[in-house]
């Protein structure tokens, strides 16, 4: 591109970002969509090499033709994908608000790809991600991970799963994904890890709810308690679990429930509190929740790793904090 004369590169995640934008704007236009409805059209579109919509004007068909044909997708790395789409995404958020659809921060899902890969030990597992939205997270923790991970996700929301189907494409992540209600009976096999930022809140179906040890007594049980309960329900004896959670996770009045739950089924391995600059107010702040199934041969850490991260970006601070955590992992993981 020339700008005053000189040459600017654009790199490959604005342009892959340019091209999602400018064919999810036509299309919306076209279909009299949502625009991250257009962009899961366009992203199909983009994988399959063609139009695939039969209502768009044979103009519109040529101009997305045109730019489709005008980029090369095998010169981009999976990660210039991952954060290309989402950058499209928070754009459609932002435009159509949706508050129980944030997306995890990438500094996050990039500390929790580190932590999986530094439990799990071994490039052959199975992955599970109940709560996968848009398939950011998931994306993010696999782009980090080597070998074969066999990967799940559950989402109850159709435009979400559409668009994470349509990540998992483009990256080709052959992600096995479910649209349901996550918290109603799973059928599927056992995993050795799950990943989630827990969906936050009261879970409306109380007739559901009752099958879980975690319901309320009275009233509506937490979402984010079930989450769990069901998380484990789905991982084998030994398995890791890794939750994005809130800090007050063990402080609000259905706690003493989970903390028997733990109690009896079990190990946390740890606790790594966000920094609260990284939230809107204190009260809104998380941490990571690293958990282990209880299981034959399973040991307890001498310790639990118990982590306050500073700010992610203070890279000196952060290199203190990971020689700590590896030396977590020497003195308990051998």
């Amino acid at each position: 591109m020339l700008i005053g004369g000189k040459q600017l590169s654009i790199s490959p995640v604005e342009q892959l970002f340019t091209l999602f934008n400018e064919t999810a704007v036509a299309l919306q236009e076209e279909l009299s969509c949502t625009y991250l409805e257009a962009l899961a059209e366009t992203g199909e579109n983009l994988f399959h090499g063609s139009v695939l919509q039969e209502e768009v004007s044979e103009l519109t068909e040529k101009r997305l033709k045109k730019q489709y044909a005008e980029i090369d997708l095998s010169k981009f790395s999976k990660e210039e994908f991952r954060k290309a789409y989402q950058l499209v995404i928070l754009k459609g958020m932002k435009e159509n608000v949706q508050p129980n659809h944030q997306m995890t921060p990438d500094t996050v899902g990039m500390l929790l790809g580190y932590l999986v890969q530094k439990f799990m030990n071994k490039t052959n597992f199975r992955l599970l991600d109940p709560a996968v939205g848009t398939g950011n997270l998931l994306t993010t923790v696999l782009n980090q991970l080597q070998g074969k991970i066999d990967s799940v996700g559950v989402e109850i929301d159709d435009l979400l799963i559409k668009l994470a189907y349509v990540n998992a494409n483009l990256q080709e992540y052959p992600i096995q994904l479910f649209n349901q209600d996550s918290l109603e009976p799973l059928f599927i096999d056992p995993v050795d890890a799950v990943v989630a930022d827990l969906p936050i809140g009261f879970y409306p179906n109380d007739v559901r709810a009752a099958d879980y040890k975690l319901k309320a007594d009275q009233g509506h049980s937490y979402s984010h308690h079930l989450f769990i309960e069901q998380s484990v329900r789905h991982t084998v004896p030994g398995g890791y679990l890794f939750f994005v959670v809130p800090n007050g996770l063990f402080e609000s009045e259905q706690a003493p429930q989970l903390k028997e739950f733990l109690r009896e089924n079990i190990i946390v391995q740890g606790l790594l509190q966000l920094p609260t600059a990284m939230f809107k107010n204190k009260a809104a702040a998380k941490s990571i929740l690293i958990l282990q199934k209880q299981g034959e041969n399973v040991i307890a850490p001498k310790q639990a790793m118990l982590v306050d991260l500073p700010s992610l970006s203070n890279a000196v601070e952060m290199d203190k904090i990971l020689t700590r955590i590896e030396q977590w992992f020497q003195e308990n993981k051998r």
